[in-house]
């Protein structure tokens, strides 16, 4: 029965999981980044007026973080409910909380309207999209990862991971659409609401192919097994009770593992934006089209990386990315000074490279990490942790850098701080290459025959 209940689903099917987690993934990441490029540009002038640029930033950026304060809510709620109930009817609900707050923001009087209540009411729709993002992001790999076998599972479970490139590709080029063909005046008017609206049509499409997939067959067969186990009376934990008692060392490895992809992202994407245009005094159009071509190469290449997991190792590949971005936040921003947009494009595209090699293979990594009756919610709260103390507060200290040191050499050195950290997390974390989900941690070793260091069951404890 265990072998029939991991049998990989048929390559047809598992391709339409697959399309479905993206397209899901990528709508909700487009609704996420679509705020943080707006606080960047526009937000600080129409819900935060201050007489200093970089102070509207800063406040803009605050509300921006409160979104990801939200986030590990929302993986406790959506991971409790998506182990007892499901993963699919989880991510139909995210995907609606997602895309409504999204359409409400474009629909948002300013500052100018109704004064304070429009910084309220947009920090109020800033939470309920940390909400549903937090229970997304582990339904949408979980899904993917539960319906593949072991041998292709990076490479299928990146494909969700490419949602977050393709939603800042989706945002920024909407917004780098909108900035060449409408003035500054008219940006800051009306142009802005376009892509907040736009939001609404897209969720209609991503629901539309959603509802179509089937719920992950390991998911099925350990809730057959839990349902069977009750009916002799024994009782389950709360899946985030459970995490927190026998899972806690990998939730850990999980917010370390996340540390520095989480702190580069936001650096080299939403930083970058106000860096170019307030520091530098370039055109917008400047950032926004370098992050648009950096998140091309960027959607391109995430899989790749997957791929080269499945190979090699989950630990490796994203060594390459975190040693790699150790030394290219020292490289990024000297390129970045030199005010070409030929040199700031080329600055972007290889530091998203680097933060590929990271970001690709983590899906696979920290699904490998725990046992299917608490896989959502483990693997939520490591990400979802992790997004509060790197990937919310990185804008914010980078800009408090900048605004403090007038340079970008402590930013430097705060990224490289932060990719060194998860460097230390995986060569510390055991490779998780190979394992079977459909088994416990407690079965997989025991059944498991001694291999190597370094193989699938190999690497430091």
């Amino acid at each position: 029965m265990a072998a029939a209940t991991h049998a990989p689903t048929p390559s047809g099917s598992i391709k339409r999981i697959v399309a479905a987690s993206l397209i899901g993934t990528t709508i909700e990441w487009y609704d996420f980044f679509l705020y943080g490029s707006a606080a960047a540009l526009v937000f600080n002038t129409l819900f935060f007026p201050s007489v200093d640029p970089l102070v509207g930033t800063l406040i803009a950026f605050i509300t921006y973080a409160i979104g990801f304060a939200a986030r590990p809510l929302g993986g406790v709620v959506f991971g409790h409910f998506g182990d007892r109930v499901g993963r699919k009817k989880l991510l139909v609900i995210s995907l609606l909380m997602m895309g409504g707050a999204t359409f409400a923001m474009g629909l948002l009087p300013t500052y100018g309207t109704i004064g304070i209540g429009a910084p309220i009411l947009l920090t109020v729709l800033r939470l309920v999209q940390g909400f549903a993002l937090g229970g997304e992001w582990g339904g949408a790999v979980l899904i993917v990862s539960e319906h593949g076998g072991e041998k292709h599972r990076g490479f299928w479970a990146s494909w969700p991971q490419a949602g977050a490139p393709g939603g800042n590709l989706l945002a920024t080029g909407v917004l780098a659409l909108l900035a060449a063909f409408q003035s500054d005046a008219a940006f800051q008017s009306w142009g802005w609401r376009i892509p907040f609206l736009l939001s609404g049509v897209l969720v209609v499409i991503g629901l539309w192919i959603r509802v179509s997939v089937s719920e992950s067959p390991v998911f099925l067969a350990a809730q057959a097994k839990a349902e069977a186990a009750a009916a002799q009376g024994a009782k389950d934990e709360a899946p985030v009770v459970e995490v927190f008692r026998r899972s806690w060392r990998e939730v850990l490895s999980a917010i370390g593992t996340r540390f520095g992809e989480n702190i580069s992202y936001y650096i080299l994407t939403s930083f970058l934006l106000v860096y170019v245009t307030v520091h530098l005094e370039l055109p917008k159009s400047t950032a926004l089209n370098a992050v648009l071509i950096g998140s091309a190469v960027h959607f391109v290449t995430i899989p790749l990386w997957g791929a080269l997991s499945d190979r090699i190792g989950r630990r490796p590949v994203t060594l390459i990315g975190s040693v790699g971005m150790a030394v290219w936040a020292f490289v990024f921003f000297g390129l970045v000074d030199s005010t070409s947009f030929p040199v700031i494009t080329l600055a972007v595209t290889a530091g998203l490279l680097l933060h590929g090699a990271m970001y690709g293979p983590q899906a696979a990594f920290i699904s490998e990490m725990f046992d299917t009756k608490v896989r959502y919610s483990g693997a939520s709260m490591g990400s979802q942790l992790a997004s509060i103390v790197a990937g919310a507060l990185a804008p914010i200290i980078a800009v408090e850098l900048l605004k403090d040191y007038g340079s970008a050499t402590p930013v430097s050195l705060y990224l490289c701080a932060a990719a060194l950290v998860t460097t230390l997390t995986v060569l510390v974390t055991r490779e998780t290459r190979g394992r079977d989900l459909s088994r416990s941690r407690t079965e997989a070793t025991s059944a498991a025959p001694a291999v190597p260091a370094g193989g699938p069951a190999g690497g430091p404890a």
